[in-house]
């Protein structure tokens, strides 16, 4: 059972592993060297327990005690207790949710692995921003996908806004970074699996005529100049969404949910 720890010094060294949570920059370098993510809400330690990570500690203001009296009965990390205010103080905003847990990060997956059983899955190259990152893995376990493939560049689907975003699907939903981003294209075709690009490109077809194969791998590119010409030239066959009012794309997290709609529903 977890040791309940009441704080109230917000600059305490036990909690160094939630200070500054603002900082993007700072936060993404901590938590990798650390091997921790950080879970926010009730909702999402729950969910990332089920999932069977483990919680290296938890930051808790006292209303949500019996709400996650569950986890605290199961676990040997020490939960800190503080006011909310106190709280604001260490993480540098407000946690309106009240709840923090810092996880232990799991080893991430092979994608050999992820792809073995998979038969849909969608390919994400550079995307940066981290909502978008929550959001295509929302969109893709909503919709029936089986995995997901991340360039070496793109965001961390464990950081602590892609997980909100996604809802808890990145602790459900496989998911693994390609290394040899180069060769991915090489890859999935050896793996039998058919790809569709997402792009502008002049002889793409209308993704309402794209009836889709057995195994599929949908790759979409990053927020700004879309996908790369490797990828592009590289994919079986090149697919763009149907516009009207002048407009040419959409953001990458709607059009990736069309896209997967179009290609479950099959």
């Amino acid at each position: 059972m977890a040791d309940l720890i009441a704080l109230d010094d917000a600059r305490d060294e036990r909690l160094r592993d939630y200070t500054d949570l603002r900082d993007v920059q700072l936060r993404t370098t901590v938590e990798q060297e650390r091997g921790i993510y950080i879970a926010e809400g009730e909702k999402v330690i729950h969910r990332a327990v089920a999932a069977g990570h483990t919680p290296k500690s938890l930051l808790l203001a006292p209303r949500w005690l019996d709400n996650l009296s569950d986890v605290l009965e199961t676990t040997d990390a020490p939960a800190y207790v503080l006011t909310e205010k106190a709280i604001e103080q260490v993480t540098g905003f407000h946690v309106h949710r009240g709840a923090l847990a810092a996880m232990q990060r799991p080893q991430e997956r092979e994608p050999r692995e992820v792809l073995a059983a998979a038969r849909r899955v969608l390919v994400a190259e550079d995307l940066v921003d981290h909502t978008n990152i929550g959001a295509i893995m929302r969109n893709a376990a909503a919709l029936g996908f089986d995995a997901v493939l991340l360039s070496p560049r793109c965001a961390d689907p464990l950081y602590r806004r892609s997980i909100k975003v996604a809802m808890g699907a990145v602790f459900s939903l496989p998911w693994a970074r390609l290394d040899d981003w180069y060769g991915a294209p090489a890859l999935l075709r050896e793996l039998g699996f058919t790809t569709y690009a997402m792009t502008l490109a002049d002889d793409a077809v209308s993704l309402e005529d794209v009836e889709p194969a057995e195994r599929a791998a949908v790759i979409v590119g990053s927020e700004g100049p879309g996908l790369t010409e490797h990828w592009q030239r590289e994919a079986d066959h090149r697919v763009i969404i149907p516009m009207a009012a002048g407009i040419d794309s959409l953001n990458v997290a709607a059009s990736t949910a069309i896209a997967c709609w179009h290609f479950s529903r099959r």
